[in-house]
């Protein structure tokens, strides 16, 4: 182990708990880990087991509902340990004495609900709130206020769950959350609590409902038994549904920071152990679930408050899978333990990979959000754009092929890189052909950008799990009907990906494609039109306006952004927001007519406008790239295409297809 990673492993306490490291996967909503009663499932079992064995010293689960009454959800999207208690404790013994076993511990995450911020796919078109106040999703939805019964009987059923969960095995409560705009949040807030009665007005008032809880709990439980609470300091909300942008002067309309210390000091006197603290607002979800746009590392500065200020131990997460700034971050006091979600989704041994110093072999999480926030909300179900065992462990794993093939696969980005990785792990002789002098593909140009560097860190462990593995990569070679033929492979995969689509704008010869200018063939000058507002276009926009370029955006579709996707929200979001705030110039429902003089001719309904332009950037698209295919297809037992060349996607869907295709081999 390296030495500065030490601290790192070092056991450490949550009330008279002690842990056996820093580690700590970080809570993510569960959805698709339980069954329609509120119990967990064998998914859910192997799913938490797969993070402990990976090294991991606390568990906190997911969002897990005390009550199913109040605040209606559709089942089975969340656990809730009241609905069938005896189910509960029989499926959660199996998880926690499981979990026990590699020495590590879990929380349950007990969660009072959505409140405004209500998923309309799990809970419907109505919510709850503290006060009638405008639902975040829902245009002319306003929430019903709790009543005071209702309140008593949440504080009642967060200790009933509690003490559910302590006879399942679970070593500790995390209450969620004065955090990220849920409905304890919505209490404690008072934009959005506007009640007079014992719940309302004075801060104290506003906290006492998660003040009523943590006691309760300790009451039932125990005053040792542990319970840690799910905390922002502060909310970054600019007003109803908008946020604000790291470096951008507003009025925080949410929790400030010095509320939100006075908050801390109230919540820890009440009981709780530990705070799990980060910042933002479902007003602001680009910083409860940072897109790679974020900072690594966004929350220590505001942990770091934390800290100064409690006795109590202080959980960070927020894009810390960097060993070294995660032990810096505990060395120089900004953080106790280091907390990890999406990094635990993409390599559950990422703790164990640290501690034997493979920081090499670390699968990177992109922050794309496509396999988890993305599909959380969209299909209730976790998952990872690059690990898409993650979620179904046990049925979804590897095994040994009956039958070892050879397999040839045609194309080295990232449905090529994965198909070879998995073959060659389960036997069969692979040898990867490809026609550049590199592996990546269209992930090339992709990563540029220094906020997508995660995306070249997939493309040099996919490097680098191929030379473990051995497997021969042909270089510069570009494959052909006649080399299929003199090979004489069992498999055959054709993974040669996408080209960009093109656009000839008259005679213009400074017209090209995003690719060619995040490569540096092409130069994009001081002033460029970009043409086309998906994801590449928009992305290759805010990189080279932070290079100090004037750049324009001209898109055919009314708003940008409307063909990216299947996009988390906070992704789409942060994009879309960080593009205003730079001022960089969009032109919607408008297109690029013809080059003149210094620029190029834009047309827009009836109106024509010149734009001066040294460049027009093309990223209106990709077109698949299966020719080959096509001619070869009868020439081998068995021949498959995925990726792009089989229809255009992105790399969550290159990277699932060719992993449900090999490992079928």
């Amino acid at each position: 182990m390296k030495e500065n990673h030490q601290i790192l492993f070092e056991p450490m306490k949550i009330g008279s708990l002690e842990l056996k490291n820093r580690y700590v996967l970080a809570p993510m909503g569960p959805g698709g880990l339980c069954d329609p009663d509120g119990t967990y499932n064998y998914r859910g079992v192997e799913y938490y087991v797969e993070r402990a064995k990976g090294g991991a010293g606390l568990l906190m689960t997911g969002v897990t509902m005390v009550e199913n009454d109040i605040e209606r959800c559709a089942l089975p999207s969340m656990p809730c340990p009241t609905l069938n208690p005896l189910n509960f404790v029989k499926t959660g013994k199996i998880m926690t004495e499981r979990v026990h076993a590699y020495d590590a511990r879990i929380f349950l995450q007990l969660s009072g609900g959505f409140g405004r911020v209500s998923i309309p796919s799990i809970v419907g078109s109505t919510a709850v709130a503290p006060s009638p106040i405008p639902h975040r999703w829902l245009d002319g939805v306003t929430c019903r206020a709790l009543t005071i019964e209702e309140i008593k009987t949440y504080v009642r059923k967060f200790a009933d769950s509690a003490e559910i969960a302590r006879r399942a095995g679970f070593d500790g409560i995390e209450i969620h959350a004065v955090h990220e705009g849920y409905l304890l949040d919505q209490f404690a807030i008072s934009m959005f609590n506007q009640r007079t009665d014992e719940y309302g007005g004075s801060l104290e008032n506003r906290l006492r409902f998660a003040v009523e809880i943590v006691q309760a709990i300790k009451e039932r439980c125990g005053a040792d038994y542990p319970v840690s609470l799910r905390y922002s300091i502060k909310s970054f909300i600019k007003d109803w549904r908008s946020g604000g942008l790291p470096g951008e002067e507003f009025v925080e309309m949410g929790r400030d920071i010095p509320e939100g210390i006075e908050a801390a000091k109230l919540l820890e006197a009440a009981g709780y152990d530990a705070f799990n603290g980060d910042v933002g607002s479902y007003d602001s979800w680009y910083w409860s679930h940072p897109p790679m746009y974020q900072a690594k590392g966004l929350y220590l500065p505001y942990n770091k408050i934390l800290k100064d200020i409690l006795k109590v131990p202080v959980i960070t997460a927020g894009r810390l899978d960097d060993p070294d700034l995660a032990a810096e971050a505990i060395v120089s006091g900004q953080t106790d333990f280091v907390g990890l979600a999406r990094p635990l989704l993409a390599d559950p041994q990422l703790p164990n990979k640290v501690r034997a110093e493979k920081f090499d072999r670390i699968r990177p999480c992109l922050s794309c959000q496509e396999g988890c926030m993305g599909r959380l909300a969209k299909y209730a179900q976790i998952s990872c754009a690059v690990n898409p065992a993650c979620g179904r462990e046990a049925e979804y794993g590897l095994s040994a092929a009956l039958e070892k093939k050879s397999v040839m696969i045609v194309g080295g980005g990232v449905a090529g890189m994965e198909a070879a990785r998995v073959a060659t792990l389960r036997g069969h002789v692979v040898t990867l052909y490809e026609k550049s002098c590199r592996l990546g593909g269209v992930v090339i140009p992709g990563g540029v950008p220094d906020f997508k560097d995660d995306d070249h860190a997939l493309i040099r462990w996919y490097e680098r799990e191929l030379a473990e593995l051995k497997v021969p990569v042909v270089f510069n070679t570009e494959v052909t009907e006649e080399t299929v033929r003199l090979a004489r492979p069992d498999v055959l995969i054709v993974a040669t990906g996408s080209q960009p689509k093109v656009l000839k704008i008259g005679d213009a010869d400074n017209v090209y494609t995003a690719e060619d200018v995040l490569n540096g063939v092409k130069p994009a000058g001081d002033r460029t039109i970009v043409i086309g507002a998906g994801l590449v276009g928009c992305e290759t926009a805010l990189w080279l306006h932070d290079q100090g370029k004037k750049v324009t955006i001209v898109e055919l579709a009314p708003k940008i952004l409307a063909l990216a996707g299947p996009l988390c929200h906070a992704n789409h979001d942060m994009l879309h927001d960080l593009l205003v705030f730079k001022k960089i110039d969009i032109m919607t429902s408008s297109y690029v007519a013809a080059p003149v003089e210094g620029g190029f001719k834009v047309r827009s309904g009836g109106t024509e406008t010149v734009v001066p332009a040294d460049s027009a950037i093309l990223a209106i698209g990709y077109r698949s790239e299966r020719s080959l295919y096509d001619k070869a297809r009868n020439l081998v037992p068995e021949v498959y295409s995925f990726g792009d060349a089989r229809q255009v996607s992105n790399i969550m869907y290159a990277i699932w297809d060719a992993y449900e295709v090999a490992r079928s081999i």
